[in-house]
């Protein structure tokens, strides 16, 4: 799958990288929709920073960390 650039926004002056389901889907290594709900959903993943019309957003530093100790549980 293409990479795509994370949105960032600054908030009192340090910049956040925000993550979106389908950035997630990308961060996976491509899986569906349905399994990103399923992992995002997990009681051990991190809460999303802000509700959107269109979903949920995370922190992608949040999400990346939590990637890094957890992908072998994914499989």
């Amino acid at each position: 799958m293409p990479s795509r650039r994370m949105p960032s926004v600054s908030v009192m002056g340090k910049k956040l990288r925000l993550v979106g389901s389908g950035e997630i889907r990308i961060m996976l290594g491509g899986v569906s929709r349905q399994r990103v709900y399923q992992i995002t959903n997990r009681r051990d993943f991190p809460e999303p920073v802000a509700t959107l019309q269109m979903g949920n957003v995370w922190l992608a530093e949040d999400v990346e960390a939590w990637i890094a100790t957890r992908r072998g549980d994914l499989d």
